[in-house]
């Protein structure tokens, strides 16, 4: 198709990469760990590691998993935090050949039992925190082997044993759990280190990763995503990255910011690989909920990228120590996930000085494919632009391209997509055009510049008598008001409209009340737009990237029966 939208690149960054230079992310990586050997990869809990030693420590993971038995394909679930183990498990399962396959360590017992089950999993690394939760799933799974981290394994003797006890004796964060064969990490490391690696074949078209879909729009399925598919991502985001990284004067390693999750596509495209193919050191944050030290490890560095979600960079704003960190080299602020709020990113800039550039990715896609420039020095209210490789259309119900302006579902097609959902041909089908689009369930348009925006998901969509409601509309104007922290609407059933505008809401100002809130929308929103009730409430329910889950406002809504 005419990418016209490349009319609008920044100087420098090409309308096509070239994907095909590595055979696989394995090839790609060790190449990495050559070039940048004494270059630190990551930081956790005071505590460096360079890429010569996650060179060596995954290649031990690697040759212990071989010595088990795991061959090429085989699936290895690892359910980590943001901590050093996470690379050095990835890396070491990849080098073995092996799928991985990224699962949230907070999921329950019958979420974590699904995704092992429907990936097929024989082998996962977990963190003892989370095992005891792991101990009552696994009689319904393949699992077979099960290697068992503790936080402090690799920041060295001195140190590690005293967050290790910390963890345990003093926050109490472990709870019992008994599982006989469980291998300890360090001992599988260690065991490793004295054996030889079998370079496994490892081809483009192989499996390396299975994504589990976030579930905000129902089951979580496994994405397959390719080393090719992989590779293409993250060839095309460090061409689109390159502007940005030119903002301004860097002393030393580029650093990036890892707070949101790494088992989550985002993370782990766009902070782990990304900082690693451009020997960038990665800042593990183990949990960015806990704002406070979040912000305290922030400020041991001059940082230059960081991802991050809407709600995040609200809290960070929220917090008195944020203002006062260095941002002197500040050169990206990427938000992506769900809509940055234009509130939240003039705050943003005001504090920062570095405007927020908004992207727009999904697990199927291997991450971001849509992306304001990285040179940008105004938050557009925009997704951005296709990146390269990339062709989306905007479609209306009937399959068909909808006019430049016009809304419509937004369609993607690119080497970065996936080839499909795990075992689920099925799904497969319907999720994709017959001409190979993969047909996103988000609402947008473009205009004449190729620039798109998104509008809502077309399963939180509201209709009030007939009149289409963009939730994402009405939670942008409520969120100007001073008071809101954050806020979610939703759908109300109502008998004359068939649906109204419903706004659950965070309260920053205590004294804020639901009449005043009204009043401030209505003035801003025509009247089917206007929330017509208002709960407050201490929280919100969210992914485990700080994504708002408008499904379970309404599901709860639903059980009490008075809404759809």
């Amino acid at each position: 198709m005419n990418r016209f939208w490349t009319r609008s690149y920044p100087p420098g960054v090409p309308a096509e990469v070239e994907c095909g230079r590595y055979p696989s992310i394995v090839a790609l990586m060790e190449e990495t760990f050559a070039r940048y050997a004494a270059a630190r990869a990551y930081y956790s809990l005071g505590r460096y590691l360079t890429f010569a030693e996650l060179d060596r420590l995954s290649r031990a993971f690697a040759a212990w998993l071989q010595a088990q038995g795991f061959r090429r394909g085989d699936r290895l679930a690892v359910m980590l935090p943001n901590i050093l183990q996470s690379p050095v498990a990835v890396a070491g399962a990849l080098r073995a050949g092996l799928v991985v396959v990224n699962v949230n360590p907070l999921y329950t017992v019958r979420e974590l039992a699904h995704q092992l089950s429907d990936s097929g999993a024989t082998a996962i690394v977990v963190l003892e925190n989370f095992a005891s939760v792991l101990e009552q799933a696994l009689p319904d799974t393949p699992v077979r082997r099960v290697i068992v981290c503790a936080t402090g394994d690799l920041l060295g003797p001195l140190r590690g044993a005293l967050v290790n006890f910390v963890v345990r004796s003093v926050r109490k964060l472990v709870p019992p759990w008994r599982l006989a064969s469980a291998t300890r990490f360090r001992d599988a490391l260690k065991q490793g280190e004295s054996l030889s690696l079998t370079r496994p074949q490892i081809g483009p078209e192989d499996p390396a990763v299975l994504q589990y879909t976030g579930g905000t729009t129902g089951v979580s399925k496994g994405a397959t995503l390719l080393h090719k598919t992989i590779i293409a991502n993250l060839l095309v985001s460090e061409a689109w990255l390159q502007p940005g990284l030119k903002r301004r004067p860097v002393q030393g390693q580029i650093v990036f910011v890892c707070a949101l999750p790494l088992y989550h596509v985002y993370a782990f495209i766009s902070c782990s690989l990304l900082g690693m193919r451009v020997g960038g050191l990665n800042v593990l944050i183990p949990n960015a909920r806990d704002i406070a030290a979040t912000v305290r490890e922030l400020s041991k560095f001059r940082f230059h990228v960081l991802p991050a979600v809407n709600t995040l960079f609200n809290a960070l704003l929220n917090h008195p120590g944020f203002a006062r960190l260095d941002f002197s080299e500040f050169l990206l602020a990427n938000g992506g996930s769900m809509a940055v709020q234009e509130s939240v990113a003039k705050r943003w800039l005001e504090t920062t000085g570095c405007p927020i550039c908004e992207g727009y990715g999904l697990s199927e896609t291997s991450s971001g494919v849509i992306c304001n420039p990285t040179d940008t020095e105004a938050f557009s209210g925009t997704i951005g632009l296709p990146m390269p490789n990339v062709d989306v259309r905007v479609l209306d119900e009937a399959g068909s391209d909808v006019t430049l302006g016009e809304a419509g579902e937004i369609a993607i097609r690119g080497p970065q997509v996936m080839p499909g959902y795990w075992n689920r041909p099925d799904e497969t089908a319907t999720a994709f055009t017959a001409d190979g689009y993969f047909l996103t369930g988000d609402v947008g348009s473009m205009n004449a510049h190729g620039y798109v925006r998104i509008l809502d998901r077309k399963k939180d969509m509201i209709v009030v008598s007939g009149f289409k409601v963009y939730p994402t509309e009405v939670e942008t104007v409520a969120s100007g008001h001073p008071g809101v922290l954050e806020c979610a609407a939703v759908g109300a059933r109502d008998g004359a409209s068939g649906e109204t505008v419903r706004l659950y809401v965070v309260r920053r100002d205590p004294s804020l009340d639901a009449t005043a809130l009204l009043e401030y929308c209505a003035t801003r929103l025509t009247a089917y737009k206007r929330p017509r009730s208002v709960e407050f409430r201490s929280d919100l329910p969210k992914t485990n990237v700080g994504k708002i889950l408008r499904r379970e406002l309404r599901a709860a809504d639903t059980a009490q029966g008075a809404y759809r």
